[in-house]
């Protein structure tokens, strides 16, 4: 029978035993991220991890739930390192939490392999980290790092999905932009092709003013300028 809370669904991966469920977390998501989920078998992360495929069914039960660890953990680490960068300034990407955690290119290339195959999973995934985006981004306006908004809930999903999407297609924001987001070992200036333009946006709006009011009539939201009876 599966533990409950195996060692690599906590937080703190850090400690002395790293001969089971912390190295079986970290073979899966170094595998599945290669492979995929589908191309990956227990034995190829068994072979990885240096143990037995028994082990894994100890600790995880099945590959999906093994699978749903690794989703959990990536959810966690974006989590920490939202909490413990919110001191430094407004930052509404999760990814950058990720890029800043040691060896995490095996956890970029497993999020963007795992949502380009979608899945049921997929969805509890991206409900969680919209959560905890809805969570920073809420801390951040009170403490006046970021705007209020008339559609708080709406603003972080759409820039949730929207960063996502970006290390989704990856590999065509390389060949357009030059910028790897799976590279954890470059410089920061190589991502300024990216991030630049998302800073201006953010920083400086991109419509000039009045068009807010004419796409909120458009769309008669509560939000759009009242017409005279």
């Amino acid at each position: 029978m599966p533990h409950d809370d195996p060692a690599g669904s906590r937080g703190d991966r850090s400690g002395v035993d790293r001969s089971g469920a912390d190295r079986i977390l970290d073979a899966a998501i170094s595998r599945f991220g290669a492979d995929g989920v589908t191309g990956t078998s227990l034995k190829a992360i068994a072979a990885e991890a240096g143990v037995s495929q028994a082990l894994i069914l100890h600790h995880f039960g099945s590959k999906d739930r093994l699978h749903q660890a690794c989703d959990e953990h990536v959810v966690r680490l974006v989590r920490q390192g939202k909490e413990s960068s919110m001191g430094q300034g407004a930052q509404l990407d999760p990814l950058q939490s990720l890029r800043q955690i040691e060896d995490s290119r095996p956890l970029l290339r497993y999020l963007a392999r795992t949502l380009s195959e979608g899945g049921d999973h997929i969805a509890h995934l991206i409900d969680e980290m919209v959560a905890d985006a809805e969570a920073y981004t809420g801390a951040a306006v009170e403490a006046g790092l970021i705007k209020p908004s008339a559609h708080s809930r709406e603003r972080v999903i759409v820039l949730t999905l929207w960063s996502l999407g970006s290390l989704v297609l990856h590999e065509h924001m390389n060949r357009l932009l030059g910028v790897d987001f799976l590279d954890t070992d470059a410089p920061p200036e190589n991502l300024a092709p990216y991030m630049l333009p998302i800073v201006e946006l953010f920083a400086q709006g991109l419509f000039e003013p009045g068009t807010l009011d004419r796409f909120a009539d458009a769309f008669d939201t509560p939000d759009g300028p009242r017409k005279e009876q």
